[in-house]
Formats: C-alpha cells, structure tokens, sequence
C-alpha cells in the first residue's frame, strides 16, 4: 500500500509529538487532530511549531462526531493513529469524563473514517492506542480504553474495518510530564532531595519513548488483519523502586528514596509485560534501548553531561 497522508490524533501529547516529528521527518504528508477552535487555541508545542510548514492542522473535538466527520472528510488520510485519551496521567478521572473522551471519542471517530456519509475513500488502516491496564480494568481510564477497544473489535470482525490495536507499555523519554514516576523521581534525584514513594513492588515493562515511536511506524501498512492488536513493550519486567533505585545512583546526590512511606494505589497491576515474540512477528519490530541506557540518555540531557 501507498501512505498518502497519516492523520494523528493525542499528536500534542508525550508520544504523539514526537510520532508526528518523525513522521514529517520521513517526508510523509501528515494532519494532527486538535480540539482546540480556530484562532482561539494554545500555540503549538515544540517541536510541533516548527513543522508546521510541512505539517495540516485540522480543528475537531472528537466528542463531536459532527466536527469530526468533517475534520476526516477534510483530511482524507490514508491512514490514522489514534492515541487522544483522558486519564493517561490521572487513571481515576471522572467516569464521565472518561467515557466521553475515550469511548465516544473513538467511536465517533471510527463512525467518522469508516461510515460517513459522503465519504469518498475509506482509511485503509487505523491504529487505536491501547493500555495494558485493560485486561484487568482495575480503574476508570482503563475500563474505558478497554470498552473503546471492545467496539473497535466488533466493528473489526462484523464489518471489516481496518483496525489495529497498539498496547503501549510503560513508556517513558524525553518531554514526558513532570508529574510521572521517573521525570519526577530524576528531578528529586537532581535536586538532592528525598523521594518519597510507595513500595513500588509492582513490576513494568519499561519501554523508552523513540522505541514506541518506531514501533508504531513499523505498523503502518503492516499485513495484519483486522482487529489484531500488537504490543510496544520489551518483554521484560523491573520494579517501579528499582526503577527509581537506578535514578539515584545515576545522580549520586544526597537525597534518597524513601520506600513505603506512600500508600500503595488501588487499581494496581502486579505485573505488566509486553509479548516481545509476538510483536516480532506481526510488525517485523523489537525495541532496542534498554532500561539502563534509557536512564542514561534521561539523565544526560537533563545535566549535559
């Protein structure tokens, strides 16, 4: 298949930025999603900003399925990744707010690229990001990416529809929010101060941010059928304090972490690990920063060294 234009949408979030870089950077015509009105939104963020000669910005909020059909039919992509989601960063959002944003988000974007009327070409393939909280759905974000994906995989088998399921694992790089486990846990390390934490036994599959990005462009126009879902991670599980453990050693400052003396969270996995075999298989792809260079590369850019 030909990549005639990728529509993006979540493209000012910590993947989606520099998904879209790349994709400018490899020469393909791209349109981000913004939600934002004409005229009256944010500016850009960085490095958005500076492509924006090479790069179409449509305006919808995909709550509207009015606003996005329109933003689609405009557009015309080829192909869509779809990774706009509420409750990335806060999993015990409003149920409410959950499921506007991510359930009748995507279905109104489905509907959108798929069943418009009017609607000259169809996408050829749409990758919806996935969380691999929802097996269990243990809080409200994950309940509701795993009811989105639901409706994605009945319209996948019943009708056919290109969609494709990307389980992102814990991703962590360069621009993620300062609030997160390790940019917070790398800024208290810096500062020489105390990190207090839970007892963080919870293992993850840790999984850095230029990994995921590749990963995802390995999967467009992959031969998958409908419905299949293929998972960013790297296969192999590590603490969340050892994790911070190797943060503080990378510093060598005075501050410490301080294990237990947050409460645990409810909703918490024990364990989360990505099918590393089975990605190599459907995509063609594997990561290839480890954990202890992911680290590094973090903490050398935040101290130039």
């Amino acid at each position: 298949m030909t990549i005639t234009r990728v529509l993006v949408t979540g493209a000012t979030g910590f993947i989606g930025r520099r998904l879209v870089q790349r994709l400018v950077e490899s020469g393909l015509p791209v349109t981000i999603l913004m939600r934002e009105t004409v005229g009256q939104g944010r500016p850009l963020p960085s490095p958005l900003a500076t492509l924006r000669p090479q790069l179409d910005v449509a305006y919808a909020d995909l709550r509207n399925y009015s606003l996005t059909s329109q933003a689609v039919r405009a557009a015309s992509p080829s192909h869509v990744i779809h990774l706009a989601a509420a409750g990335v960063s806060d999993p015990f959002l409003p149920p409410e707010t959950a499921l506007r944003h991510n359930l009748d988000g995507t279905l109104n974007l489905l509907r959108a690229c798929f069943a418009a009327p009017g609607l000259v070409e169809r996408p050829r393939q749409l990758i919806s990001g996935r969380t691999p909280g929802e097996q269990s759905a243990m809080n409200v974000y994950a309940a509701s990416k795993a009811a989105a994906w639901s409706f994605c995989q009945m319209y996948a088998r019943t009708q056919g529809w290109p969609i494709h399921g990307a389980t992102i694992f814990q991703a962590y790089g360069p621009g993620q929010p300062a609030q997160m486990l390790i940019p917070s846990a790398l800024a208290a390390a810096l500062a020489g101060a105390d990190f207090p934490m839970t007892a963080g036994a919870q293992e993850r599959d840790w999984i850095y941010l230029d990994d995921v990005v590749d990963g995802l462009l390995a999967a467009l126009d992959a031969d998958l059928p409908p419905g299949e879902t293929f998972e960013l991670g790297t296969g192999r599980l590590t603490p969340v304090v050892e994790v911070v453990q190797k943060i503080f050693e990378l510093a060598s400052r005075l501050g410490r972490p301080l294990v237990g003396v947050l409460p645990g969270r409810p909703g918490e996995e024990a364990r989360q690990a990505a099918d590393a075999g089975r990605s190599r298989e459907l995509i063609g792809w594997q990561a290839a920063v480890s954990l202890e260079e992911g680290l590094r590369r973090l903490y050398q850019q935040a101290t130039g060294l």
